[in-house]
């Protein structure tokens, strides 16, 4: 009968090593992967504060006391008309970011038109944000592939999306929808796509709010 081949200590040491580095390879993996999952969800964002950017399915409306100001936005609109954030102060604006090569972005579009054409009697406004598109002509062709009625400001280079903290919106997270009240703060941040169902109730309580 052939005998075991005899264990040599070194070698054992070095499979130990070899699956505890394994083992904590996986847990660090898991958790990097348990980060990316939620992307700009509740947790750290990179610049330090607590994120309130969530996917659409666990989105909900900051309480009015924690609420940021949203930035100063203004620039040309597709048509290279003047647009301005602030000419809306006083109306909840559903604030959406988009391009035209964004699939994602073609999905949720029909529905945030809808929503914007049923909900323009309550005061509330939508406004685009169009980014990463250089040519302006395929922005407008997705403009009227969708018969969209609002404004979208053009951000070909993101530099708009730059002016919010990380933790109100994820400049890589296109799509994303915010909603900002009546005083200009974000009550709603939604990183991905969102549909007409999932936004109307978050839009209807920040509408019912007093100013």
């Amino acid at each position: 009968m052939r005998r075991p081949a005899p264990q040599v200590p070194g070698r054992r040491r070095r499979s130990a090593a070899v699956l505890a580095g394994a083992g904590l390879t996986v847990a660090v993996a898991a958790a990097v992967g348990g980060v990316l999952a939620v992307g700009g969800t509740a947790g750290g964002a990179p610049d330090g504060r607590v994120s309130a950017v969530r996917a659409a399915a666990g989105a909900t409306v900051v309480d009015p006391g924690a609420r940021e100001e949203a930035p100063a936005l203004a620039g040309d609109d597709l048509d290279g008309k003047p647009v301005d954030l602030a000419g809306f102060r006083g109306q909840v604006v559903v604030l959406n970011v988009w391009g035209s090569w964004c699939g994602p972005c073609r999905a949720e579009a029909d529905g945030l038109e809808r929503l914007s054409r049923q909900t323009r009697g309550d005061g509330v406004r939508f406004l685009g944000i169009n980014t990463r598109d250089r040519d302006r002509a395929a922005a407008r062709s997705f403009v009227r592939a969708h018969a969209l009625g609002f404004p979208s400001l053009y951000d070909p280079t993101g530099e708009l999306l730059l002016r919010f903290p990380p933790s109100l919106l994820n400049p890589q997270a296109i799509p994303s929808t915010l909603v900002i009240d009546r005083r200009g703060r974000i009550a709603v941040g939604i990183g991905g796509a969102v549909t007409e169902e999932q936004l109307r109730p978050l839009l209807t309580r920040v509408v019912e709010e007093e100013s």
